[in-house]
């Protein structure tokens, strides 16, 4: 009997008759033809956002952060809300490469590449913010630690701001280096098909004289391992750090123990959400919906679904925590400012978009349904940002001083960041979806024989055959044991 690594009542990740020269056809001819008309709006539009976006902060350099609406009492306003929301959004591509390799899960492979894209996208993004936060960029390298010239003048170890610049220029070195490793041979097949000689030289640079011996792809295993070992505690880590901005103070409403792993399960939560919104349109665009199968859409709608109720649970914790501690702050910044008070509006959209929503994932019709995925998808996102804004504005807004009690909406410049790094963001994945193929070719092919939908069907069959031949066997061996028995029987007569 022929064995299989994997479960038949499992569905195939792989739809349609492929074989290897098809897969490699299908994901790699898109980068080879021109791009289409929408490809031409859609960079286009991101290049229009990334130029207000670059307006905005020189507007900022130039004037000073007087010109975003902080004040005394808010001293965090957008940006530290987009900086947090950023780093969360990259949380799922790390996730899906690395935890889920670790444990073997054979769907990552139509999502990681994609996944891993945007993880080093949105770390960019979310990178720049912190920076323009000093007012003095051009003090940024102060918060690396070396030995100066200036006398003792070292960091302060002790600020957890410090923590976040090791963590997450950690998190971004080695998600990048996850995403290209995984890249080399897929280089290596676009060099080798390529048909002008930039091309052929431009990813043959790229691929690293990559020949897919037996040695390469051997160490090429190696490398993913160890690179995941080393990401997993990353993923877990990066987020704790930034929720330790907050913990570590002693503001009411920031300062509780919960932050760590509810910053995690959050980030993972819009991180996944994210992945969700590109990949239904990547998939649509580029013709790609036998490789992205509603299959890989209900595994991240259980991710989806299961970090939500972790969030959900976390929000509640904080209430009873505001209400069981008996610290009048406490209890007034929760229940007074943040659910009601002036800008207790965007504390039920939070809630609405993260806790309620979410839950039409319980049914296996709505979790492999594309249109409410991709709503789905962009309503955790709001409602995510709006979670940060909340944690950030909602502590802030009411001081122990009523005499300093602001309100907080920002201006233009804040909002002009922010639509520029989208503009960064959306600018880096078009190009890569045009010169890089956006599901790893090789990852597919190492699956296609355990869970491409040709082979299970013919697997299956197969094995009905196979059944078949057997119980004839056993039959035959029957009649002819019989017809012995009777001749044995007739001789002794």
């Amino acid at each position: 009997m022929h064995l299989k690594y994997e479960s038949t009542l499992r569905e195939p990740l792989v739809d349609g008759v492929k074989d290897y020269h098809q897969v490699t056809e299908d994901i790699i001819s898109p980068i080879e033809a021109k791009p289409g008309k929408l490809w031409y709006v859609g960079f286009f539009i991101s290049l229009l956002l990334l130029g207000f976006g670059i307006f905005s902060v020189t507007w900022e350099v130039y004037y000073g952060t007087g010109v975003w609406n902080l004040n005394k009492t808010i001293g965090w306003g957008w940006d530290i809300t987009n900086f947090v929301w950023w780093v969360g959004i990259g949380h799922a591509g790390t996730l899906i490469s690395a935890i889920l390799l670790l444990f073997r899960q054979g769907w990552r492979t139509g999502v990681n590449r994609a996944a891993e894209a945007m993880t080093i996208f949105a770390v960019m993004c979310a990178g720049q913010f912190p920076i323009f936060h000093m007012g003095r960029v051009w003090m940024a390298f102060f918060v690396l630690p070396y030995p100066n010239t200036r006398g003792p003048l070292w960091v302060n170890f002790n600020s957890p701001l410090l923590w976040d610049v090791f963590a997450i220029s950690t998190y971004f070195t080695v998600s990048l280096l996850f995403w290209y490793s995984g890249l080399i041979p897929d280089f290596a097949t676009v060099r080798d098909r390529a048909k002008t000689k930039l091309r052929k030289l431009l990813y043959g640079i790229a691929s690293f004289g990559w020949t897919g011996s037996t040695k390469h792809w051997q160490r090429h295993e190696a490398l993913s391992l160890v690179l995941a070992g080393l990401s997993t505690p990353l993923v877990l880590s990066v987020h704790t750090i930034v929720s330790f901005d907050f913990a570590t103070s002693v503001i009411p409403g920031w300062h509780t123990t919960i932050f760590p792993p509810y910053f995690v399960a959050g980030a993972i939560f819009s991180g996944f959400a994210m992945v969700q919104t590109l990949l239904i349109i990547v998939r649509k665009v580029l013709k790609l919906e036998e490789y992205i199968t509603l299959g890989h859409m209900e595994a991240m709608n259980k991710v989806i679904v299961l970090t939500g109720s972790v969030v959900g649970c976390a929000y509640l914790t904080e209430l009873f925590m505001a209400w069981y501690a008996g610290v009048p702050y406490e209890f007034a910044t929760f229940y007074k400012y943040r659910a009601a008070g002036p800008l207790g509006w965007s504390y039920w959209i939070m809630m609405t978009c993260n806790v309620i929503t979410p839950q039409v994932f319980w049914f296996s019709k709505m979790r492999r349904n594309v249109a409410v995925t991709f709503v789905m998808s962009i309503i955790v996102n709001i409602g995510m940002w709006f979670e940060r804004f909340v944690i950030i504005c909602t502590s802030l807004y009411r001081d122990y001083l009523p005499s300093s009690w602001a309100y907080y909406r920002p201006s233009w410049p804040e909002v002009g960041f922010y639509m520029g790094t989208f503009g960064l963001f959306f600018t880096c994945f078009f190009l890569f979806a045009k010169y890089f193929p956006v599901i790893a070719v090789a990852e597919i092919k190492s699956i296609l024989k355990t869970s491409g939908e040709s082979y299970k069907k013919g697997m299956e069959q197969y094995e009905e055959q196979s059944a078949e031949v057997f119980e004839a066997g056993l039959h035959h061996h029957d009649d002819h044991h019989h017809d012995t028995h009777g001749a044995v029987a007739h001789a002794h007569n």
